[in-house]
């Protein structure tokens, strides 16, 4: 058996192919149950967000598990296992444990250090435990993950500053138009990216701050974050006719806003310029959008560019990230090599015991003659015997559970007993 994850990233994929790679909330369940019902699969867990598409699962086979995971991942994304295959990349065993660990502190980020990368992890977890997809894997895996995560947090300086995309898209477009003071900002979308993106214009000083989605109570309740109005879709037009910032957020599938549509609302518009900052993956805004006159059009690949020259400041903190990382991956390998000892304590045990019943069942005839009283005294003794010879062994191999000794000695004992 081995724990595998496989999947793409902004660091190895283009927009373009995570947008189709990504599997909606909606869609994660049904993800997850074809996962499951693959031949190598056992358990698994998918993370899907708009930086990255990742499948953690424990397979009976490595390759066996990688290519169901790549058929699944072509049938979503409707693009050929080849294609899908030459952008993925695989990790297993304690690789897969230290990426997981590295995504969960952030370091993996287009953001280094960045908070939502974490609730995304916690909540990916979560839907696989409803879905009955975790086990005794991945739980305490990813029970680790988040542990970890939120240590490097509080214990490093490493999400200081911008931590976070929606905090990087905030201060892109501040810098794109020369500060938020005073200026008029639509958020289309009231998801988790749009919640973050509101709480990070809450003390811009914009002169006006609407949000637009198709849902009216999650709309108000976004609006409440900055203190801005709640519209409706009927209002879109209206909104951008007069918007100097448009911030896409949603998780529609399909291109929300059109070149026509875009240029249409562009000739109702004064001579001031509109820019769009398009943080959804897939994309919210055609990229052709750029090519009307007054648009300015930015979208993931540009805010990756942007959060890379603002880095700097926070790489020292990444070595003390790592020995936290460390010591998170050290205790998992502890974890593993523990249950891995129980079972194998328990074997031990049961062929001493097994031993030491077949032994007493051949002399039957030799203790006819004793009381039940003396009977179960040789009984008692022949089984204090065999518990006082495996303590020490057992003992040993628990202390040794985790590290090169302790394989050693559990190897030997299988080898030894035939276990």
């Amino acid at each position: 058996m081995s724990l595998v994850v496989v999947g793409c990233s902004h660091r190895s994929a283009s927009l373009d192919l995570l947008e189709r790679m990504t599997v909606a909330p909606e869609d994660l369940p049904k993800a997850l149950h074809e996962l499951s019902a693959a031949e190598h699969l056992s358990e698994s867990v998918v993370v899907s967000t708009c930086n990255r598409v990742e499948v953690y699962a424990y397979a009976e086979r490595f390759h066996g598990g990688y290519g169901e995971i790549r058929e699944m991942l072509s049938r979503h994304s409707g693009l050929p296992p080849e294609k899908v295959g030459d952008e993925l990349y695989a990790y297993h065993d304690s690789e897969a444990v230290r990426h997981l660990f590295k995504v969960a502190a952030g370091l993996d980020s287009a953001v280094t250090g960045e908070h939502e990368i974490l609730g995304q992890i916690r909540d990916s977890w979560q839907t696989a435990r409803n879905e009955g997809t975790v086990g005794a894997v991945l739980e305490p895996l990813f029970r680790l993950a988040v542990q970890s995560g939120k240590k490097v947090r509080s214990s490093t300086g490493i999400s200081r500053g911008v931590a976070s995309l929606s905090h990087a898209a905030v201060a892109l477009a501040a810098k794109r138009l020369g500060g938020l003071t005073g200026q008029r900002i639509l958020v289309l979308g009231a998801g988790e990216v749009a919640s973050g993106t509101l709480k990070s214009l809450a003390n811009s000083a914009a002169a006006d701050i609407a949000i637009i989605s198709r849902t009216a109570p999650r709309t108000e309740a976004a609006a409440k974050l900055c203190g801005g109005r709640a519209l409706t879709m009927a209002d879109l037009d209206e909104a951008l006719t007069t918007a100097d910032l448009l911030i896409t957020t949603t998780g529609a599938t399909e291109m929300v806003l059109e070149h026509g549509h875009v240029s249409q609302v562009m000739s109702q518009r004064d001579a001031s310029e509109l820019l769009i900052l398009d943080l959804a993956v897939p994309r919210d805004v055609d990229n052709s959008v750029n090519e009307i006159n007054g648009v300015t059009l930015l979208n993931m690949d540009d805010l990756t560019s942007f959060v890379a020259q603002q880095r700097a400041g926070r790489e020292q903190e990444i070595d003390s990230a790592q020995a936290i990382i460390d010591e998170a991956v050290q205790q998992y390998q502890l974890e593993v090599s523990a249950r891995e000892v129980v079972p194998l304590i328990a074997a031990l045990r049961a062929r001493a015991e097994e031993v030491s019943s077949k032994e007493l069942q051949r002399h039957t005839t030799r203790l006819g003659d004793l009381s039940p009283q003396q009977r179960e005294a040789v009984e008692s003794l022949v089984h204090g015997v065999v518990n006082k010879m495996l303590h020490e062994p057992t003992v040993r191999l628990k202390a040794a559970a985790g590290h090169a000794r302790g394989d050693r000695l559990a190897e030997a004992l299988r080898d030894l007993f035939d276990l």
